[in-house]
């Protein structure tokens, strides 16, 4: 009789990816610069009745695309506070709910910009999301590139394709041999649309990140495909109520304001944003096509979709959409 010999592994080789509970859709709603915000309700006012039609033609396009159980959406707001505070929360975020709820929209979740860079995280004191994506950043080469230019992790900038010569390739003023080669987009479709993208800048040693990489998180996020160690980030927090803290630091990273709010994390997102945000949210989906995501986040929601009878895009920018009403 052959025994069977026993195999043992380390507990960290095989580490245990946390699942999250997914809407169908997470609706964004509203992110604005706190100089918007500083402009008082009247400017929300405007933001949510011009947001409301199109919240529903968002709600209504799902739910015709959806089959089965009613779709699950939720909403949230990103309000900035990594760039500038100029208003605390606890005279802001009240006027923000009351706006929304004039115009008929309830914010589900509140989220911090802030968060996507350094957030408390309990017994594990401080998480870096905005680290964690860059150290997953994958450069796509393009054809013929020779390595010239440093990578991304020296020099903050990523692109989508070949950059133009960073030197001469002739003598100065000589025109007969000068050559000029033009930035090209990797895969463009007849002709090129070249990005190049600034994640981050240093002063005296301080990183400061781009606002489109840490929006580029901020979807990650909210596609519930981010993890530390296996373990969730940015939580929601139920909101105790009745008064908001005088200190933003000392509002959750991401806090949940509605309690019977669909789940925040979700197959796919839909920001409705003024139009001012296009070239950012542009360079958004250039640094999602370019980051590896962990295998067992895709994995989940690729088995819980597919229970559920939803088509998610196996692209992660491609999970990620957007309305720029004229106007907001």
């Amino acid at each position: 009789m052959i025994r069977p010999v026993p195999v043992f592994r380390e507990s960290s080789a095989e580490p245990r990816t946390e699942s999250l509970p997914f809407s169908h859709l997470s609706l964004e709603i509203g992110h604005l610069y706190m100089e918007d915000i500083v402009e008082g309700p009247e400017r929300l006012r405007r933001h949510f009745a011009t947001v409301r039609p199109w919240v529903d033609a968002v709600r209504s396009g799902l739910g015709a695309s959806h089959t089965g159980t009613r779709p699950r959406v939720s909403t949230c707001f990103l309000i900035d506070d990594y760039f500038s505070r100029l208003v605390p929360p606890h005279e802001l975020l009240p006027s923000l709910v009351q706006e929304a709820a004039r115009a008929g929209l309830t914010v589900d979740y509140l989220a911090r910009e802030s968060a996507c860079a350094a957030a408390p995280a309990g017994d594990r004191e401080v998480i870096h999301p905005a680290e964690s994506v860059a150290a997953r950043l994958v450069e796509s080469p393009p054809p013929g590139s020779s390595g010239f230019r440093p990578p991304v992790s020296r020099t903050g900038w990523l692109s989508n394709g070949r950059r133009s010569p960073a030197q001469r390739t002739s003598a100065a003023l000589d025109p007969t041999t000068a050559v000029w080669h033009p930035p090209a987009e990797t895969g463009a479709r007849g002709h090129s649309v070249f990005m190049d993208i600034e994640l981050w800048n240093e002063t005296d040693g301080q990183r400061t990140w781009s606002c489109a990489f840490l929006a580029a998180v901020w979807q990650l996020v909210r596609l519930g495909l981010l993890r530390d160690d296996g373990r969730t980030i940015l939580e929601p927090v139920a909101w105790q109520g009745p008064d908001f803290p005088e200190e933003w630091d000392a509002l959750p990273a991401v806090l949940q304001l509605n309690p019977r709010a669909a789940p925040f994390t979700a197959y796919t997102t839909c920001s409705v944003l003024p139009g001012r945000f296009l070239p950012v949210e542009h360079a958004v989906r250039v640094i999602l096509d370019q980051v590896h995501v962990e295998e067992r986040p895709l994995q989940q929601t690729a088995q819980r979709s597919a229970a559920e009878h939803f088509d998610v895009p196996a692209g992660v920018a491609d999970r990620v959409s957007y309305v720029f009403p004229p106007g907001l």
